[in-house]
């Protein structure tokens, strides 16, 4: 029987049968590798007839395990996964170079293995002695059912769970590895989705379920490298974002077929790993002494996923010697800030046009719902006056392009949870809530638009 070759594009897959400068495809340059495709057996007919036949149930018949979950005690990780990793899911991790991967997954093996389950670390990038430095640094003690493999072949892996019989499966990561029946270089769409597949297979066995974690590398976009096939397999995909000098990270579940999308676990990066913050509020807000009230500051609260987080939004606003005054926001995207300013300007009778202003959120998190607006939007108006707004006031509203303030979901259960903490006074739309509007100790107060809050915030009065 003859064998044939054909070319195929590394980046998405495109086959040809000649070399091609250019993928046709993906506009990607010298791309093509040389691919030797196996003739078909013969046999092949009688050997589909020989697989064993799985017959349908009914859906009302299938029972579901209690015990279908391994909960950890990192109580961050298991809020994003839904309440622990189930036995027999699939789970791909990616993120930047330096944002902490390896370090929460070995944290996780050592929890994990602590509770009595195997756990096998593969990874193609590390050697066994680097992986070992870092369980030193980061662990108090290596539990005993840990093991490591150092190696970039699939076939050793899965010989290795045969060998071990691993409860955990940590890939490191799945672009390093490849199989020896594919001809492709590993990291080609080829290799990383036929290794994904052999690992799926090896999850969702019946008999011996596992729960595998493996790692996707990112690209220059901040996407997940590689084609779109390999997030449809899995069943949760986990981005972790944070730069390597910032002290948060942030851990969000983009897929979860076990749970809720959307929900964010918060970790700080230290000497001893990832740190799950147990109370995100007092790592997002500035501790000040009673009394001293610094301008330019403003509170809000955000929902992300299940949690409500108060925040603190900080602003600079200085002179500006050029033409082009800067608008720099670390927080949110420039575009946002830009819209807001001009809002300030034309319905808040602020003049920004000589002024840099200058956004920033405590903490490093990102911002992204509008009910932060009114607290950007105020924040900028106390730098400008040099007047500082107390530490127990908080503003929750979207700020329309005419100065009036929207509403925002989950208004009730924000202003719950700035009364459960103390804070004095909040700052809403009018008509922001259902019912009388009252709470324990919280003051609600209700306007219609940005100048009515200025105005009672700095007692100033617009003609």
């Amino acid at each position: 029987m003859k064998t044939k070759n054909i070319f195929r594009c590394s980046q998405c897959g495109y086959e040809s049968l000649k070399w091609m400068g250019r993928c046709p495809e993906c506009n990607s340059w010298n791309s093509f590798d040389e691919v030797t495709l196996e003739p078909k057996n013969k046999n092949s007919k009688n050997q589909i007839q020989q697989i064993e036949r799985i017959s349908p149930v009914k859906l009302s018949t299938v029972d579901i395990d209690d015990d279908h979950r391994i909960v950890t005690d990192i109580g961050e990780f298991n809020r994003v996964l839904g309440g622990g990793i189930v036995k027999d899911s699939v789970t791909i991790l990616t993120a930047r170079p330096g944002a902490g991967k390896s370090t929460l997954l070995l944290e996780i093996s050592n929890d994990i293995a602590k509770k009595g389950y195997k756990v096998l670390y593969a990874s193609g990038e590390e050697s066994e002695t680097q992986i070992s430095n870092r369980a030193n640094r980061i662990l108090n003690e290596i539990p005993k059912d840990i093991w490591i493999l150092s190696d970039t072949s699939m076939d050793n892996v899965l010989k290795s769970i045969e060998d071990i019989d691993p409860d955990l499966i940590i890939i490191d990561s799945i672009q390093t590895f490849s199989l020896e029946e594919f001809n492709s270089r590993a990291g080609s769409p080829i290799q990383s989705i036929e290794c994904a597949n052999a690992l799926v297979d090896a999850a969702k066995n019946k008999n011996r379920p596992r729960a595998v974690i493996m790692v996707g590398h990112m690209t220059k976009a901040n996407e997940m490298a590689g084609l779109r096939t390999l997030e449809h397999l899995v069943d949760t995909v986990l981005y972790l974002e944070g730069e390597s000098d910032e002290e948060l990270r942030t851990l969000m579940a983009t897929k979860n077929r076990f749970g809720r999308t959307g929900e964010l676990g918060l970790f700080s990066m230290e000497e001893k790993g990832m740190i799950p913050i147990e109370n995100p509020s007092e790592f997002f807000i500035t501790k000040r002494e009673d009394g001293n009230i610094v301008p330019g500051s403003a509170l809000s609260v955000i929902r992300e996923g299940s949690r409500l987080i108060i925040v603190e939004i900080e602003s600079l606003v200085s002179r500006s010697f050029t033409p082009y005054p800067s608008r720099i926001g670390e927080c949110l995207r420039k575009d946002q800030l830009n819209t807001l300013i001009s809002i300030l300007e034309q319905r808040g009778n602020i003049g920004l046009y000589d002024k840099n202003v200058v956004i920033k959120a405590t903490g490093g998190l990102k911002l992204s719902e509008q009910s932060v607006n009114l607290a950007i939007i105020m924040s900028i108006v106390s730098s400008v006056y040099n007047k500082g707004i107390s530490n127990d006031i908080v503003f929750i509203a979207e700020v329309g392009l005419t100065g009036e303030l929207k509403k925002v979901p989950s208004m009730e259960g924000r202003i719950k949870e700035l009364d459960r903490m103390g804070f004095r006074k909040v700052y809403i739309p009018k008509d922001g809530i259902k019912g009388n509007g009252k709470f324990d100790n919280i003051e609600v107060v209700e306007l219609r638009t940005l100048q009515e809050v200025i105005g009672h915030v700095f007692g100033k009065s617009f003609s």
